[in-house]
Parts: structure tokens; C-alpha cells; sequence
């Protein structure tokens, strides 16, 4: 039997030896870059064997390996996987004792299709020929091995309770409850304003689980557009739309599976991906953006906001049975100003963070300095704190810090209050401008009839901005 060249050959049965032979020189073209080569039938037996492939494998000259199984022969061949599946190997490495065969395997098919056999090459007889090809190769999978280090390393927790820092009372029944939380299972809602560490506690929670080995994922909701939010957490399935990928891009849900997966700012979901949200909450599964296909997902929820999510219920810009589903375990944490105690602290951990110039030993926070930041109301909670002390210490002409090296950082939109006035009636400007902004925030709810969106309204601020006034004020309506 005969085939063209452009071909592979094909096995006839019953042509014997002969038609092997024959099989074998249609790729005449090849004879000249291969070292041997091997047939085997349907039951991967050997049919043919040349003998440049005997002399590489110092078989005895009277052993005839006709009719034997492949693996008697050549114990790491694949020749087999290649008849049952009908699919070639064109390039593999293969070891026989102590050497390494550059090989391919090509399936032998009939007219219709079926795998009657199989044929293999040896293309050289040592892998030195390859290695420019393998040097690549092993350079492509350090940087793939380094890649996938570093990406496991980003969706591990990177901070521990003890990041959390404070010696107040506060932060001692904080921290208490954190840890009774991270033993369970339910979602955790972490609240708390600005700059006061709710990702830092949402790492912690994660490193103190049971899915301290799972991944920790993070996103923030308010910092991605409402178009992408449905294939950032569910994903993409390929060709979703026009411009997708043809690989299937996996979801948020996915890359948290049996981890944790943490909302910042969940109070800005919008509320048509919130219905789907609630789902997966519900059944523990998602759909791909474009896909058909349901996967189940393993993923613990915890979320954050500094906006009052009751409020928003109220005012049905945020689901109520999503409120009550991420609210089963709610951590508050108190801002900064009901924790002035925990300001000295505070400060010589931050400033162990700030750059110093060299030959400087240490930044020195003096007794005056620390009053004065614990007379301020800090807004920004532990952000701002951290921003005024590496401004000091960026304007301090030497490492010590002083009352006066703070006051020149301080935010001159809020300068720091003085001491408390003596007497009823007197007081500084920033007091009396509390006094004022209360005055108003009480004349304006009065003026809407408690409502509260329209006395935010009244008073030309946001509403997340009155709530906060509101609290600042200890006004309760």
C-alpha cells in the first residue's frame, strides 16, 4: 500500500510486512531527519519496527519484537494513548533508561476514519537539539510560576487583628467581637465612617477564619461603572459581546471560591444588580455574563459601607431583603474622636511608617504635640490622622515634632479647637460655628417635618453628608 506523501500513510490490514514497508517510505521525504520509526496496530501491538529505531534501543539482534505490546518493548511509549484517542502528539520528550528521544506519534486512519493503528518517530536521539526551545520554555514558566506567586499572594489577607491598633476599651470589645465573628459563618456587615479601618477588619476576619488558606478578594463597588459591575462579579462567558474574549473570564464569585470575598462600599450597588446579588446570597450560584451555564460557588460575604444602609431601605435605593441578608453579623467601629485615648499609640505605629532622612534614628512625637491632636475631631478618622503626621513630618525641620510642627499640618479648613471656653456665652470660632451648623441642621428638619432627604435638600449638602452632620451633632430625629 501506497499513500501520497502530503498524507499520513495508512494501515491495510492483511498487506503484512511488506505494505508496512511500504507505508513507511511514503514519507521518503522524511528519512533523512529521523532516527527510527515504529508501527503499531488497533491493539497497539507491534507491526514494524526499522532498524535505525533497534540499533537506538540495543535490541538483541535475534529478538523479534513483531506482535508484542508497545509498552514490552519501549516502557514510556504513548503510542497507545494515540490509537485510543486518535489524537498525534506531534512533539513530545521521551525517556528510554538513561537517554531522552525527541519523538512524534501520527494515528493511521482508513477511509472512514477509524484508528487502525499508529506510527512514530524519532526525530533525535538526545534533547540537545531543543535546547534553545526548552531554554524558552523554562524561562516562560518561571515568570508564570513568579506571576501566579505574586497573584496568590495579592488575594491572601494582608493584615491581622493586631494591625487594628488601640488599647482603649473600644477597640478591646471590637476586636473581642471580631474574633467570635470570624468562627461562623454568616455574612459580616462592617460599618464604620471614612479612615477608620474597615478593610483592614475585613482582613483580619478572613486570616482568623476557617478560610484563612482560601483566597481573599476584594472590590469596590462604588469604583467600578455601573456597565461592568454584572461581568466583574459574575463574568464573561467568550463572545459574550462584541470585543469579548474568546476565553471565559471568570467573576469576582469565582476567584473568591472557597475564600472570602469583600464589598467596600456596598451601599453604592446599584440596585439593578442587586436583585441578582441577592441570588447567588440565596442559592450559592452564578452565571457568567452571556452564559447558560450555572456554577456553584463557595464564598463567604463580608461588606462595608459608611453610609446608613436603613436609611437608604427607606428610601428604596437599597433592597431590603439584601440589607437583611448581608446584615447577620454587623461590626460598628467607633471613629476616631469617641477613641482619643488610643491618638499617642496610634501615632508612634504611624510614624514608624513615614520616611525619615537619613542618619535619623526615629521621629519624636512630643507630650504637646499629642494634646494638641487629641483635641481635634477628626473627620477622617485614622486616614486624616495619618495624613496630618506625615505632613509634620515632611515640613519638621529636625526629627522632633512638636505643638508647633503639627499645628503648621493640621487642616486649615478645620483648625484644631482651643481649650474649652471658661464661660457660657464665649467660646472660639470653630465652637461657635458647631453651634451655628447644629441651629440650622435642627432648623431644617423642623421646617420638613422630620423628613430628613428634604432637609438635606433645605440645606444644599448631600444626604450621606447630613447623616454624618447629624451624628457629629448627636442629633437624633
Amino acid at each position: 500500500m501506497s499513500a501520497p506523501s502530503s498524507s499520513p500513510p495508512r494501515l491495510v490490514p492483511g498487506h503484512g510486512p511488506a505494505g508496512v514497508e511500504q507505508a513507511v517510505n511514503a514519507f521518503g521525504l522524511l528519512r533523512d531527519y529521523f532516527e527510527g520509526a515504529i508501527i503499531v496496530d488497533a491493539r497497539s501491538r507491534i507491526t514494524w519496527i526499522d532498524q535505525r529505531y533497534r540499533e537506538l534501543l540495543k535490541l538483541a539482534p535475534d529478538l523479534d519484537p513483531v506482535g508484542l505490546p508497545v509498552e514490552a518493548i519501549i516502557p514510556h511509549s504513548l503510542m497507545r494513548r494515540v490509537v485510543e484517542t486518535g489524537k498525534p502528539t506531534l512533539l513530545d520528550i521521551m525517556r528510554f533508561d538513561d537517554r531522552q528521544f525527541v519523538v512524534c506519534r501520527i494515528p493511521l486512519k482508513d477511509e472512514a476514519g477509524t484508528v487502525e493503528g499508529a506510527i512514530g518517530f524519532v526525530f533525535y536521539d538526545t534533547v540537545d537539539y531543543l535546547e534553545p526551545i526548552l531554554e524558552k520554555f523554562e524561562t516562560l514558566h518561571r515568570q508564570l510560576t513568579r506571576a501566579q506567586a505574586a497573584l496568590t499572594r495579592e488575594r491572601q489577607a494582608k493584615y491581622s487583628l493586631s494591625s487594628f491598633v488601640g488599647a482603649s476599651d473600644a477597640v478591646k470589645e471590637l476586636k473581642a467581637q471580631v474574633r467570635r465573628y470570624a468562627l461562623r459563618e454568616g455574612t459580616v456587615l462592617i460599618l464604620g465612617e471614612t479612615g477608620t479601618g474597615k478593610e483592614l477588619l475585613a482582613h483580619a476576619i478572613h486570616q482568623q477564619s476557617d478560610r484563612a488558606d482560601g483566597p481573599f478578594v476584594a472590590i469596590n463597588v462604588a469604583a467600578v461603572p455601573e456597565q461592568l459591575l454584572e461581568a466583574e462579579f459574575f463574568g464573561v462567558a467568550p463572545g459574550a459581546y462584541t470585543g469579548a474574549d474568546r476565553k471565559p473570564r471568570p467573576g469576582k464569585f469565582e476567584l473568591a471560591h472557597g475564600g472570602t470575598l469583600f464589598l467596600d462600599e456596598i451601599g453604592d450597588m446599584p440596585p439593578a444588580i442587586q436583585a441578582k446579588f441577592l441570588r447567588v446570597l440565596q442559592e450559592g450560584e452564578v452565571e457568567a455574563l452571556g452564559s447558560n451555564r450555572v456554577r456553584k460557588v463557595d464564598v463567604r460575604i463580608i461588606a462595608a459601607t459608611a453610609q446608613r444602609l436603613e436609611a437608604k431601605v427607606a428610601e428604596r435605593s437599597f433592597r431590603a431583603d439584601l440589607y437583611y441578608r448581608i446584615a447577620v453579623l454587623t461590626v460598628l467601629i467607633p471613629p476616631l474622636r469617641q477613641r482619643r485615648d488610643d491618638i499617642a499609640i496610634l501615632c508612634e505605629t504611624l510614624l514608624e511608617q513615614v520616611m525619615r532622612p537619613p542618619g535619623q534614628r526615629g521621629w519624636m512625637l512630643l507630650p504637646e504635640a499629642i494634646r494638641l491632636l487629641e483635641c481635634h475631631d477628626w473627620p477622617g478618622n485614622v486616614r486624616e490622622l495619618r495624613n496630618v503626621l506625615e505632613r509634620a513630618a515632611a515640613l519638621a525641620p529636625s526629627e522632633v515634632l512638636d505643638a508647633a510642627a503639627i499645628r503648621r499640618a493640621m487642616p486649615q479648613s478645620a483648625p484644631p479647637p482651643a481649650p474649652p471656653p471658661a464661660a457660657a456665652g464665649t467660646g472660639d470660632l470653630a465652637t461657635r460655628l458647631a453651634a451655628a451648623e447644629r441651629e440650622a441642621i435642627l432648623a431644617a428638619l423642623a421646617a420638613s417635618a422630620g423628613e430628613k432627604l428634604a432637609a438635606a435638600r433645605r440645606l444644599g449638602v448631600s444626604r450621606s453628608q447630613f447623616y454624618e452632620k447629624l451624628r457629629r451633632h448627636n442629633i437624633v430625629s
